[in-house]
């Protein structure tokens, strides 16, 4: 089972940005899906996450309204579409997959079972 995070880089304040997983020796459908981010000297933080069948998707309060998590079954990956990038979402994001993961359980870093290496996110003029 591996999960690997890409996507990362530099962007302005206000710009957006697309992160990717892609997963293997699973299938993303199956699985709770999540991400998480952790800042320099802080703990790893809930941002986005949804239950293998799609129908219930949580955000993170300090990322809602701006973005949005997705799935691609035949690629077998997941998204996060990033907008109106700020300074604080600077950061390294995790994505994460956990079994049999819902509603309140998504939001839970320790619940879930495999990790991606992290990709960086710089968000600075």
């Amino acid at each position: 089972v591996q999960l690997q995070a890409f996507g990362g880089g530099v962007v302005q304040p206000g710009g957006p940005l697309r992160l990717s997983c892609a997963a293997s020796g699973f299938t993303v459908g199956s699985y709770g899906m999540g991400w998480f981010r952790q800042a320099p000297g802080k703990e790893r933080e809930f941002v986005a996450a949804m239950n293998w069948s799609g129908s219930s998707r949580y955000n993170g309060d300090s990322v809602k309204g701006r973005f949005t998590l997705s799935r691609d079954r035949a690629k077998n990956t997941v998204s996060l579409q990033m907008n109106s990038l700020k300074p604080e979402d600077t950061a390294v994001y995790y994505c994460a997959a956990g079994r049999g993961l819902i509603s309140s359980s998504l939001s839970r870093a320790g619940n879930y079972d495999y990790w991606g290496q992290g990709t960086l996110v710089t968000v600075s003029s």
